[in-house]
């Protein structure tokens, strides 16, 4: 008897557990159809920056159309090593009289860091703009770190020589995106305001 007595016990605790457990019921998964890999990888490359990180002196700021240009720009001119990057470099370059594109990031926090950029520039007669997201300018150049300029200088001389033809069309098609965006640039009203 004592050994049943102790499976009826057991049983009714757990039976006696049961009803405080309540049954969870999943909601319905309409709201968030799948999305496409299209899709998912623009939400990936779309980096949104808040009003408040952009600085104030962030004139002229790079539109969406101007801004995946630039960055291709970027991209083809890392790869063809006619790309300097980082403050250092950027200043080197414009003292010695290198002439080219300046982009600037808009959320460099200190703002003191790249203040002197758009003042060189403008002695130097290099158009500028800046770019929303440091993080998408250091991808865009082809590096992992988070970039604060990048001056592209096309002019530039080439240590490697091209063999193929594929690659001089290539560098052709380089040339005129870069012409592109240099006109876009020029063209947006960059005079500092005191």
């Amino acid at each position: 008897m004592a050994k049943s007595e102790k499976k009826d016990k057991k049983k009714k605790e757990t039976v006696e557990v049961d009803p405080e457990v309540q049954d969870v019921e999943m909601a319905d998964v309409d709201v968030s159809p799948k999305k496409s890999k299209k899709e998912r990888e623009n939400e990936k490359d779309e980096l949104t920056i808040p009003l408040e990180e952009i600085s104030p002196i962030a004139r002229p700021l790079a539109q969406k159309k101007l801004l995946k240009k630039l960055h291709k720009v970027v991209k083809k001119g890392s790869k063809a090593r006619q790309v300097k990057r980082g403050v250092k470099e950027v200043v080197k370059g414009i003292r010695k009289g290198e002439k080219g594109l300046l982009v600037l990031a808009a959320d460099i926090n200190p703002i003191d860091i790249i203040s002197h950029l758009p003042v060189l520039s403008e002695e130097a007669q290099i158009p500028y703009v800046f770019v929303p997201s440091k993080e998408e300018l250091g991808h865009a150049s082809s590096t992992k770190r988070p970039t604060s300029c990048v001056m592209i200088c096309p002019n530039q001389k080439k240590k490697s020589k091209p063999k193929d033809g594929a690659v001089e069309e290539k560098d052709e098609e380089y040339l005129k995106l870069y012409r592109e965006c240099y006109q876009e640039v020029e063209k947006l009203d960059t005079k500092l305001v005191f």
